[in-house]
């Protein structure tokens, strides 16, 4: 099963949508903002992304952290992206024990053995 997590009101998340509906691909969206996100999730994501791929910095809620809040971030952002998801870099693709952060159709259409889309 494919999942995309991400947020609606996101661009990216929007075209990454797009792309898969016009690929005809079958997925499951999870809202972060409004479905929230797991510590099993999260950490799953580190162990694959790491963690500078987890935190979005070019959020406005990562603009308004004082630099105590983005320092402790920034040493394990598990605790912050449980409070915070909105901090998820996204959107987040799952598909086939394959973990993606961001969106390219290049990478998107490899993940999912699609080609050429």
């Amino acid at each position: 099963m494919t999942t995309l997590y991400g947020i609606k009101t996101c661009d990216t998340c929007r075209r990454a949508r797009k792309w898969l509906d016009a690929a005809g691909v079958d997925y499951r969206w999870v809202d972060v903002r409004e479905d929230g996100v797991t510590r099993e999730r999260l950490e799953a994501w580190r162990n694959a992304l790491g963690d500078a791929a987890l935190l979005n910095k070019r959020s406005k809620t990562w603009r308004d952290f004082d630099a105590e809040a983005r320092a402790a971030a920034e040493a394990d952002p598990i605790p912050v992206l449980l409070e915070h998801p909105t901090l998820v870099k996204r959107p987040i693709l799952e598909t086939d024990g394959e973990t993606l952060a961001g969106f390219s159709e290049t990478r998107y259409a490899d993940a999912l053995g699609i080609g050429g889309r």
